[in-house]
Formats: C-alpha cells, sequence, structure tokens
C-alpha cells in the first residue's frame, strides 16, 4: 500500500463581519442644495419686468384714450358754440335791419341765444358761465353778410341757416359722446322747428 501524505486542514479565511456585498457605512454625506442658474434668475427677471412694462402701457394706453374723448369733446363743443353765436349774429342783423320782424324773432333769437352756454365744455369741478350773448335785447352787428332789404327774404335766409346747421349738427351727433349726442340731437331738432316757423304763415 502506498504511503500517502495527510494533508492539513484547510483554515477558513478571515472576513471582515460585514457581508461581501456591504460596505462600512460612514458618515453621511451632506445634500447639495439646489440653485437656481444664472439664465433662470436672468428670465425671471426680464419677465417680471417686462409684465410691469406691460402693465404700464396699459395704464398709459386708458389715460390716453380718456384724454383722446375728452379733447374730441372739447373740440365739438367748441364748434358748437362758434355755430350757434354765428346764428344769433345773424337773428340780430336780421332784427337790426328790419325792426317790424323783432316780435316775431325775440322768442326764436332768445332760444338760439341759450344755445352757446348749453353747448359750453365745462372743465371738471367748474360750474359753466352764463353766454354774454343771451341776452333777449337784439344787438346790430357790424360783421356778416349783408341782410336781403325785403322782409320776406330775410326769413327765408334766416330759416336756411336755421336748416343747414341743424342738418350739420344731426350729422355730428353720431360721433358725439353721449351727453353731446343727446344735447345736439335736442339743439337740431330746435333749429328745424325754427326753419318751420321762420316760413309759415304767422297764426296759420
Amino acid at each position: 500500500m502506498p504511503w500517502t501524505t495527510p494533508r492539513p486542514p484547510s483554515v477558513p479565511a478571515r472576513t471582515s463581519g460585514f457581508p461581501e456585498s456591504a460596505e462600512p457605512a460612514g458618515p453621511p454625506r451632506p445634500s447639495r442644495v439646489s440653485r437656481p442658474s444664472r439664465r433662470s434668475v436672468l428670465v425671471t427677471a426680464v419677465g417680471a419686468g417686462g409684465a410691469a412694462l406691460l402693465s404700464g402701457c396699459s395704464d398709459a394706453g386708458d389715460a390716453s384714450g380718456a384724454s383722446t374723448e375728452v379733447s374730441l369733446e372739447r373740440r365739438m363743443r367748441e364748434s358748437a358754440v362758434r355755430d350757434s353765436e354765428h346764428l344769433l349774429e345773424r337773428y340780430d342783423r336780421t332784427i337790426a335791419a328790419h325792426p317790424d320782424l323783432a316780435g316775431r324773432l325775440g322768442p326764436l333769437r332768445a332760444s338760439v341765444a341759450a344755445h352757446p352756454a348749453a353747448l359750453a365744455f365745462v372743465e371738471p369741478g367748474r360750474e359753466a358761465s352764463p353766454s354774454p350773448s343771451a341776452s333777449a335785447t337784439a344787438t346790430p352787428s357790424r360783421s356778416g353778410e349783408p341782410v336781403p332789404p325785403k322782409a320776406a327774404d330775410a326769413l327765408a335766409e334766416l330759416a336756411d341757416a336755421e336748416r343747414s346747421l341743424a342738418e350739420t349738427r344731426t350729422v355730428a351727433l353720431a360721433g358725439a359722446p353721449g351727453e353731446l349726442a343727446r344735447l345736439l340731437a335736442s339743439v337740431a331738432a330746435c333749429g328745424a322747428v325754427h326753419a318751420y316757423l321762420l316760413t309759415s304763415t304767422p297764426g296759420a
């Protein structure tokens, strides 16, 4: 029987005491705090600035719109006042040239004399001042076209002036602000009535 050398007993390998797949736990690492990038900060700032700019433009647009409306109303009122004053001067010239028509024209003239004060533009917070032309007494005017020598022609010319101004105001009221549009419609209707009375037979 051949001689065999006995093998020494196998010694288990030393382990570190941890599972093979596990590592010893070290101190916890501090987590990184996410900071916004410079690009995102700039985008946010630009967006906020743009919103403020748009808001400012919107406010300026509203103010500009209100200012434009007031300016339009003011121009229209001043033009309407001038038209009424010119018509009043025509009444004065007619009465001065034909004193016998004073009784017939007096009430119509008084109505026309009230229009400038009603049409005048009034600044906010102020009261309208009475028109210096509101007097019912005829005052001859040195300006304007001459009055026809015949009374009938003078009345017809005055009626044409009333009718023409009424038509002009009827067209203008379509583009006028609310309150002024109603006022122009009323004054235009008054002018149409005046034109009818000037061409009708008294007492008919």
